[in-house]
């Protein structure tokens, strides 16, 4: 119950304090709302019906909730929650807070389309692991989260809802796979979220957004994938407007399931606040001895949040390049090729199916199909040695920082970008490679923000940690953004 350090204090005197406008209640912290509902200072359905009516109001001018449940029915199981509330019935820290969960995971009973036309009507009658675990925790499933094609590119738009949108500029991307989450929690519709991470997607949409989003290690977090064993690159994680929350969030997702037999044992997850980082070793990565190209002012505005570590006491050095990063992206073309076509190759077997895949997906599964049983096990050799690489660098550092994308959110009509820093993007996801080396190496990693761009757009850094030291990652990023404002900091609706 480490969370509940967090908590605001309950009232000392007898009265109550003045009822929330929806506006209050939508601001609040999901553990700041999540301590109201259980102090009985907020009915649960009060706190459907404020989310609801913002939902209404802001959505659609962003697209970031999709496949909403009517309203009747959820304000019905909101009054559900009151009565168990009252009864004694208290199901956890989520208990009667609205929660949309991203369209590439499973909600038993809702619709989950994976952003493509082949899923359109599919809808399952299961939960993946987290999501019944964030059900179990008391949370209100109140629909979906946009995201690409089968999470396909960092850039949320696909051909059955459209495109998620910036929150602080309507015509600018959300980024993605976990934009529609990252923009719900910027634009207030949402007070804490899900999402997942192959290639940045929890971490480049917290940037464009000005949120959080925390990638753990591999294994912390079950899932019900069909690729148990090799799939050994995408996790889930959570997403949030504070660290505290997304903290919350991954101790009730984490823990080990029998049905995932590479996740982690349960351990100790209680956030303890933020650590004390006097002392502490920052090894800056940036762009790779200018191997990674980046638009103007986004490298700049990340190295400033450098500043933010010296002044806790950190002392902080950049990384000389030890690491051929060309062979680092051919590594990773090579595994996501094989594990994108595979996992998708039922589809493309089938003509009428394969005619409604997405440019990018025919690409990886076609490239997929011609590589040989030498090629995938030479790139886990060659992830291997990066994993040593890496591991290395942890004896010098105890944290390491780099930017969370190279650009800052780009044109919502465009597909992705194709010039990045005066370079010619090669695929349609190289402008975001600043992201593969946590992946690869299996690390966790906090998606904070480092604050706007003269263009008043945001960008975010990574802070990553050694393998498994997941709650040391959390804390690091706790007293960052204790440090900042850059949180504080809302789009105007």
């Amino acid at each position: 119950m480490g969370w509940r350090s967090a908590l605001p204090p309950a009232s000392s005197c007898g009265s109550r304090p003045p009822e929330p406008t929806l506006q209050d209640i939508t601001d609040l912290s999901a553990l700041a709302l999540s301590a109201a509902i259980a102090e009985r200072r907020l009915d649960c359905r009060s706190v459907m019906a404020a989310y609801l009516s913002r939902i209404a109001a802001v959505n659609p001018q962003i697209n970031a909730v999709v496949s909403l449940r009517p309203a009747e029915a959820l304000l019905a199981e909101a009054e559900e929650a009151d009565r168990a509330l009252a009864a004694g019935d208290y199901r956890g820290w989520l208990h009667g807070i609205p929660f949309a969960v991203k369209d590439l995971s499973e909600a038993r009973g809702i619709l989950c389309t994976f952003g493509s036309a082949n899923y359109a009507d599919f809808v399952p009658d299961y939960d993946d692991i987290h999501v019944e675990r964030i059900r179990a925790a008391g949370a209100i499933v109140i629909g979906k989260t946009n995201a690409p094609e089968m999470g396909l590119g960092s850039h949320s738009y696909n051909p059955v809802f459209g495109v998620t949108r910036n929150p602080y500029d309507r015509t600018k991307s959300a980024g993605g796979s976990s934009g529609g989450a990252a923009a719900g929690l910027a634009a207030h519709i949402l007070p804490v979220a899900d999402g997942s991470d192959m290639m940045g997607s929890l971490r480049n949409p917290a940037g464009f957004n000005n949120v959080v989003g925390f990638r753990p290690s591999f294994g912390r977090v079950p899932s019900l994938g069909n690729e148990l064993f090799l799939g050994q690159l995408a996790v889930n994680g959570p997403m949030g407007r504070t660290v505290a929350d997304v903290a919350a969030l991954l101790a009730t997702q984490a823990g080990h399931d029998p049905r995932d037999p590479l996740s982690l044992r349960d351990e100790d997850l209680a956030f303890t606040g933020a650590a004390d980082l006097s002392g502490a070793r920052i090894g800056w990565l940036g762009d790779f001895g200018g191997y990674l190209p980046f638009d103007p002012g986004v490298l700049d505005l990340c190295r400033a949040s450098l500043d933010v570590f010296r002044r806790l006491g950190c002392t902080v050095e950049a990384v000389p390049p030890g690491f051929d990063m060309a062979r680092l992206w051919q590594i990773w073309l090579t595994l996501r090729h094989f594990l994108v076509s595979n996992g998708q190759a039922a589809d493309y077997a089938d003509p009428a199916r394969r005619v409604r895949m997405k440019p990018e997906m025919i690409w990886e599964i076609e490239s997929g199909r011609d590589l040989s049983a030498a090629a995938v096990h030479e790139a886990s050799l060659g992830r291997s040695d990066w994993h040593r690489y890496v591991a290395g660098l942890f004896e010098t550092y105890d944290f390491l920082i780099l930017p969370s994308a190279q650009v800052f959110p780009f044109d919502a009509q465009i597909d992705w970008p194709k010039t990045v820093g005066g370079r010619t993007m090669d695929t349609y996801h190289r402008w975001m490679e600043v992201v593969i080396g946590p992946t690869l190496a299996g690390l966790p990693a906090a998606a904070m923000p480092a604050g706007f761009g003269a263009n008043g757009l945001p960008a975010g850094i990574q802070i990553v940690g050694p393998a498994r030291a997941d709650r040391d990652v959390l804390a690091a990023a706790a007293a960052y953004e204790k440090a900042t404002d850059w949180l504080a900091r809302h789009p105007q609706f």
